[in-house]
This record gives structure tokens, sequence and C-alpha cells, in this order.
């Protein structure tokens, strides 16, 4: 599970792909950004690139992730790829078993399918997508819906159950095929005990729930049973870090992410605001104290600096893998970041 480790990276590297629309640009821009930044990743030797469902977010464009890494499959040939995740109560266990079978046929072993519980939306939009208002209802029944959702990628349900001749194709009733491996991810204790207690991976949201880090970490660790696809615990924590040469200008990028936070959270979405907007928006002390706490947990500065951030964060966590996000406004920033981040890492250039 843990993988080579490349260049100088104590752990794997990775890239969390919200693909992110900054103002004055539009989804098609965003999407050719993440397509690029697949092929960065995979040249630099990134383990994995994975994409997050979200919905009714102007300046997100990944509310479909199967269709999106169907696109990356195609313009890559070696990095994993995989969901940051699925909102599997949003779907049917069978469809997303379909979508992701599917997803193995096109790149053979290179799947992730990565599963969250919440609707990664609001409450009226989670109730548009699941056609009731009973959300509540949708994260209980998370362990049935991923046990139902596991016995349609094994093809296993037992003789009499109702679903026993159903098949779920591309799938194993085709033949010999491998099927991707499942991820919790998590923002609190109850992913990471599931994940524990059914010997799964488990990924976790430090980038927007940083205090419940340590613990959500542990209590997977007590939890940890072994099983058919781990042996022991492996964990990798989602992290927003931006590297750049000047370390004024990375404040400027990441102040971009912080303001469209605070908008969404105040009910205000909109497109990733520019440096200069958001340098000029008149925060109020409430505001920017909020800043501040945010922008406390992202690892920004000269590549130096989020090298040495990130390498603490390892330590303090014990994580596994690294799984970078970084959501500003431009595509140049964006891509630079990362490929400076490799550089500070020894990562090697394939090309």
């Amino acid at each position: 599970m843990r993988g080579a480790v490349r260049g100088s990276a104590p752990v794997p590297l990775s890239v969390l792909d919200l693909v992110t629309v900054g103002s004055g640009s539009t989804a098609t821009r965003a999407l050719e950004t993440s397509v690029a930044l697949a092929r960065l990743a995979e040249r630099r030797g990134f383990h994995r690139h994975w994409v997050a469902e979200h919905h009714s977010m102007p300046g997100v464009a990944s509310s479909s992730p199967a269709v999106i890494l169907a696109h990356l499959a195609a313009h890559t040939r070696r990095i994993r790829l995989g969901s940051g995740g699925v909102m599997l109560p949003n779907h049917a266990p069978l469809v997303i078993a379909e979508q992701f079978g599917t997803l193995e046929a096109m790149a053979p072993g290179r799947v992730d399918l990565g599963l969250g519980r919440a609707p990664g939306t609001d409450g009226a939009t989670a109730a548009a997508l699941r056609r009731t208002d009973r959300l509540r209802e949708g994260a209980e029944d998370f362990p049935q819906q991923l046990a139902e959702l596991v016995r349609f990628l094994d093809d296993d349900f037992p003789d009499g159950h109702p679903y026993s001749r159903i098949h779920a194709v591309p799938g194993p009733v085709q033949g010999p095929n491998g099927r991707p491996p499942v991820w919790l991810l998590g923002s609190s204790g109850f992913s990471a005990q599931l994940a524990g207690e059914l010997g799964l991976p488990f990924a976790f949201a430090h980038h927007f729930s940083a205090r419940n880090t340590i613990p959500a970490l542990d209590l997977y660790r007590e939890s940890f049973r072994p099983s058919a696809l781990l042996d022991t615990p492996y964990a990798l924590i989602g992290v927003s870090a931006f590297a750049s040469e000047d370390e004024r200008e990375a404040r400027r990028e990441v102040l971009t992410g912080a303001l469209s936070m605070i908008r969404l959270r105040t009910g205000r979405p909109g497109l990733v605001p520019t440096p200069e907007d958001a340098e000029a928006y008149p925060f109020s002390d409430v505001e920017r104290d909020f800043v501040d706490g945010w922008l406390a947990n992202v690892v920004y500065g000269t590549p130096g600096e989020v090298r040495a951030g990130l390498d603490d964060l390892r330590k303090r966590t014990g994580a596994d893998e690294l799984m970078i996000t970084s959501n500003v406004h431009g595509t140049e920033a964006k891509l630079r970041s990362y490929a400076l981040i490799a550089d500070a890492y020894g990562l090697p250039d394939a090309d």
C-alpha cells in the first residue's frame, strides 16, 4: 500500500484537486488546468492525483469525479487517480460500482475509490441530489451503503439476497480483473473508526479540520484490524500548501483561498477571487480572525519553508502520505507551486 518513496521525500506526496475556477476564468480552463496538473504530478513523481465531489459551488468544477477521472486517465500513464472523494450517500452504490469498474477498465491498477459520508454541499442541494430531505438518514446509513458497494465491486452477494443476480459491469462477472481499493475519508472520528475496524486505508481532511487530525488518526490506529487489503494502518492527510520564490507572493495567493472560504461559510459562494481582490477586500475584525486561524493551518512560503512545514506536520501526525491541495486563483501559480514543492524534495523531472 505504501508504494515506493520517490526522490528524497520521506513519505509519498500526492495531489488533491478541487478543479477550482478563478474570477475571470471558466470551467473549461479549470479542467484544462487539472489535466496539466495531473501531467506535472506524474512527471515529477507525485504518487496520486485525486479529485473531490462538490456541488452548487461556483468556484469549484468537480461535481462529477468519475467524469473528470476518465478524462485524466486518457491524459496520463502511470500516476494513480482517484476520488477524494465520492460522497456515497448522494449515489446508489451500484452506480458507483459501475462508474469505478469502468475507470478501472480504462486505467487498470491505478484507480482509487475514496468515499465520504458528507453531502459535499449545503442541505438544499443535497436534498435535490438525493430526491429526499432525510439527509441525516443518509449519513447514518453509510456503513450499510459501504457494505453494499463493496459487495457490488466484488460481485459476492450471497445466494438468496435480492441483489445476488445483479452484476456491476465492468466487474468480476466478466472475468479476472482488479478492482479499485476502497478508502474512507473523514474530518472527524466516525470514518476514522470505521476505516480502522474494516482494515481500510484512511484519508483525513487536515486542510479544513486541523484540530481533529491527531485524535482521528489515533482513533483509526487504535481501531485498526488487519484485512485482506492492509496488514497495518495506512493514513494520508490532506494539507493545504503553496510555494513561491517570494514569501509575500505566497501569502497573497493563499489569501484568495481564505476569502473564498469566508464567502462560502457566510452563504456567498463565488469564483475564487484574484490576489488583488483579496488584498483589497475590507475584512471585518471577525473575518480577520478567521483568516488568521485559516492560514495557521496552511503551509505556505518559499519552497524550503514549505518543505519544513510539511516535514513537521508529518512528524507530528505520523501520516504515511501527504496529499497537497493548492486552491489559489491562477493556473500558472498553482502549477508553479507544485513544481517548487517537487524541487524542494528533490523529486526528479521525468522529462
